[in-house]
């Protein structure tokens, strides 16, 4: 590493006689930010602070610059998705309830899948179907997606997906902690949690044309190197995809108003964004094997050493260069101007703004629910040929709850009950109705107390 860093700082430091211009690659912003030498000399800097630690913490290339000019300006940065396991044994209570639950959520009466829920401290878990062969039970809402063994000291009790919504609204030392204490109520943990995969992004505007380089530009330990385009409109770059390490450079903006996902609007604004900006997101996946081979394990670990890995990744792994057609050593191209500044996101800061809307139910928006019923009511006004809106509605409801009735009677219910299991269905998959039936919910309560009871006879 010491190597590529000299050649690397060399290079960025190198006379303005042999580097005076930029290739034709770069845009005119970053040409005269690379005339002007600011960021290549922030980062060779940087990158001369980045010695190891004996005690196995990592290099990290942090530099303390302000990251808002005109040229590149950081909205926000984190921890974006997370996947942790933990060693452990399920309660036999808890398995034999599992089982129960996933044999409801696969029968074929709509009343019966509505009680496949598992309530723990303030979520209503919806238990799914389906698992697989080394995790069976699996439940999931807006917060955390669990995974759930049946036994076995090699396989983790528990496997957990913690969402990018809930990171955005919690840190996650204390997202852990509040999962530790939902996984306490399904069995007992042997050990800290593990981390298999952690993703970390940094969201920044910037008068960068994205497009502006070629594959080229990029040096990296990746296999693969891919440009993505929608409706012939550029959206990013993918580097590394299906390795141990990848990263994404991508039009955040556009993919929140195809995912519909909106809280990281009001975190942009209060950062400094003005609307119309394109907002833009590098985000590297490090698994669990390159962690490893860092001595990274624990989630405490891999938390205490976030700035050397964006710092491995991020000049290690992957470089965003000006090549040089008159240089055929690729490690001594420059840096350019944008990447100076991504790989200089100082990670022990905390300027970020948490978000305060976040709940665990997984709702969608209800723009996107009424326009599926203004495309219901159109369909049907067309097909018989009505033009007037009030004739339109008042023609619609009625066929509306005409159908409901024919659909209860096929099934023994009425309109209103028909229409009711529906809706408990939906409450399962959003997470926001409870609809385990008041008896069992008792019944459920008093063996909770009873084993309470027993735990606090056996640590007398």
């Amino acid at each position: 590493m010491n190597k590529e860093i000299d050649d690397l700082s060399s290079a960025v430091t190198s006379d303005q006689t042999e580097s005076a211009e930029p290739t034709h690659e770069a845009t005119r912003e970053s040409a005269a930010a690379w005339r002007d030498g600011e960021v290549e000399q922030d980062l060779t800097d940087a990158l001369h602070q980045s010695d190891s630690s004996s005690q196995g913490t990592m290099a990290s290339n942090t530099v303390p610059y302000n990251c808002n000019s005109e040229y590149f300006k950081l909205l926000r940065f984190g921890v974006d998705s997370l996947y942790l396991s933990y060693q452990g044994e399920l309660f036999p209570e808890v398995k034999e309830r599992l089982a129960t639950l996933k044999q409801l959520a696969q029968h074929p009466e709509a009343d019966q899948q509505a009680q496949a829920q598992y309530p723990i401290l303030g979520h209503i878990f919806e238990v799914k179907d389906k698992g697989s062969s080394i995790f069976p039970y699996v439940m999931e809402d807006g917060a955390f997606r669990i995974s759930l063994s049946r036994t076995g000291k090699k396989t983790p009790m528990a496997y957990v997906k913690l969402s990018s919504r809930y990171l955005c609204s919690i840190k996650p030392i204390e997202a852990e902690k509040h999962l530790r204490r939902i996984l306490d109520e399904l069995g007992v943990l042997e050990n800290s949690a593990h981390v298999s995969r952690i993703d970390l992004c940094a969201d920044f505007v910037s008068s960068e044309n994205m497009e502006s380089w070629g594959r080229d530009a990029w040096i990296t330990r990746g296999k693969k190197i891919d440009a993505h385009a929608v409706n012939e409109k550029f959206t990013g770059w993918s580097i590394g995809l299906g390795g141990k390490i990848s990263c994404r450079l991508y039009n955040k903006l556009l993919e929140i108003h195809t995912s519909g996902r909106t809280d990281l609007i009001p975190l942009w604004r209060e950062a400094g964004w003005i609307e119309g900006d394109p907002v833009w997101r590098i985000e590297f996946q490090l698994m669990r094997d390159v962690l490893a081979e860092h001595g990274l394990i624990s989630l405490d670990s891999v938390l205490a050493n976030l700035n050397g890995l964006w710092s491995y990744a991020s000049t290690e792994w992957l470089r965003l260069t000006l090549p040089n057609p008159d240089d055929q050593t690729r490690s001594r191209w420059p840096i350019h101007p944008l990447w100076a500044y991504i790989s200089s996101v100082d990670w022990k800061t905390d300027l970020n703004t948490l978000s305060r809307s976040f709940k665990p139910e997984r709702l969608p928006e209800d723009k996107r629910i009424l326009t599926l019923g203004i495309s219901s009511m159109a369909s049907f006004m067309a097909k018989h040929g009505i033009t007037d809106f009030d004739e339109g509605l008042d023609r619609y409801l009625l066929a509306l709850h005409q159908h409901l009735c024919i659909c209860g009677e096929f099934m023994g219910l009425s309109a209103g009950d028909y229409l009711l299991e529906k809706v408990r269905l939906r409450g399962k998959e959003y997470n926001i109705i409870l609809n385990i039936d008041e008896a069992d919910q008792k019944r459920l309560e008093v063996e909770k107390a009873a084993k309470n009871y027993r735990k606090a006879l056996e640590g007398e």
